[in-house]
C-alpha cells in the first residue's frame, strides 16, 4: 500500500492527502455536479456529505470541506478513503478489467500440428501464416516464430490457434511452453493480425480470385454444413479449390493443421468423398488433396 500524509494547507477548509507518486498527468478539480463515474475515488469521498470539492494533482489529493465539521474528527476517515482506492485504482481513474484468457491445448490428426484453443473470440475468419517469411502484418504469428525456433506454421482461425512444429521436438516437450506464451501475449493485449482475414463462407475467392460456379457452389455448400464444421475442430480449413467438370473431380484446399496431415488423404478419400457421392452422385465420383 502507499503511503499517504496529510498535510493541513494555508485554507482552513482545505486538507491535502500526499502519496509517495504521481496520481496523474494534469489536473483534476471536482464537485458534486461533475462527472465521475470512472473516477471511484471521488464517489466514496462524496458519500461523506461534508465535502464540497475535490482536487487532484501531481502527488496528491486536496478536499474541500464544510464548517459543518472539524477535521479531527473526519481526517483519518479520508485518508483510509484514499489510500484504500488508490490501492484499487493507483491512477485514480476506474481500471479496466482485463481480458481474461483461458487457453488450452487440444491435438489435432496431425501430429506436428496442436490447437491451442481461447475462451475468446480471436479473429473473424482465419489467416494462415506458412513460413517465418510470411509472417508482415500478423503479430501474434511473429511472435510465435521469434520465440519457438520449432515452429512452421500458423493458422489463427475464430478462437483458437494452431501450430505445426518441425521433427526437432515432440509436442509433450513443449505443449506446456506453447500454450503458456499464447495466454500471457494475449493476456498482456499483444496485437493477433493487422491484416484482413479471410472469410469462411468463400475463402477460394480470396486464393484465385473468383466466384463459384453453380455446380462449385453445391459442392462447396455441402463441404460446409457436413465436412467443415468437423475440419475445423480438429484446428484446419479445408475448401473447394478447383472443380473438374469432365472428370467429375473436386480439388480442396486444406490449410491449417490439415495441411501436409498424413491422415488427410484417408479423410478426403473415406469421409469427404463418400459424403459428396452421397449427396451430389452426379457432380462428384473423386476428390484431390491440394495442401494450403
Amino acid at each position: 500500500m502507499h503511503t499517504i500524509l496529510i498535510e493541513p494547507t494555508e485554507n482552513p477548509k482545505v486538507m491535502k492527502f500526499v502519496a509517495d507518486y504521481n496520481l496523474i498527468p494534469g489536473s483534476l478539480e471536482l464537485d458534486r455536479d461533475s462527472d465521475i463515474s470512472e473516477i471511484p475515488l471521488a464517489q466514496e469521498l462524496f458519500n461523506y456529505p461534508f465535502v464540497e470539492r475535490i482536487f487532484i494533482t501531481a502527488n496528491f489529493v486536496a478536499i474541500a470541506k464544510q464548517d459543518t465539521v472539524e477535521w479531527e474528527h473526519v481526517v483519518e476517515s479520508l485518508k483510509n478513503v484514499v489510500e484504500d482506492e488508490l490501492l484499487a485504482n493507483p491512477r485514480i481513474y476506474l481500471q479496466k478489467k482485463k481480458e481474461m484468457y483461458e487457453i488450452y491445448a487440444e491435438m489435432t490428426p496431425n501430429p506436428n500440428a496442436m490447437k491451442f484453443v481461447s475462451n475468446k473470440l480471436l479473429i473473424e475468419g482465419f489467416v494462415e501464416v506458412k513460413s517465418k517469411d510470411e509472417v508482415e502484418g500478423v503479430p501474434l504469428a511473429a511472435a510465435i516464430f521469434k520465440e519457438f525456433d520449432f515452429a512452421k506454421e500458423v493458422f489463427i482461425s475464430d478462437n483458437f490457434v494452431a501450430v505445426t512444429k518441425d521433427n526437432s521436438v515432440e509436442w509433450h516437450q513443449v505443449m506446456m511452453a506453447v500454450r503458456g506464451f499464447i495466454a500471457e501475449y494475449l493476456q498482456s493485449g499483444g496485437e493477433i493480425s493487422n491484416i484482413e482475414a479471410q472469410k469462411h463462407e468463400n475463402p477460394v475467392e480470396k486464393i484465385i480470385n473468383r466466384d463459384y460456379t453453380d455446380d462449385e457452389q453445391k459442392i462447396s455448400d455441402i463441404l460446409n454444413e457436413y465436412v467443415a464444421p468437423a475440419v475445423e475442430n480438429d484446428g484446419g480449413k479445408i475448401s473447394l479449390m478447383e472443380y473438374d467438370q469432365e472428370n467429375k473431380t473436386a480439388k480442396m484446399l486444406l490449410q491449417g493443421a490439415c495441411s501436409g496431415c498424413p491422415s488427410s488423404t484417408a479423410t478426403l478419400k473415406n469421409g469427404i468423398e463418400n459424403i459428396l457421392k452421397q449427396f451430389v452422385p452426379d457432380l462428384v465420383e473423386r476428390v484431390e488433396a491440394v495442401n494450403g
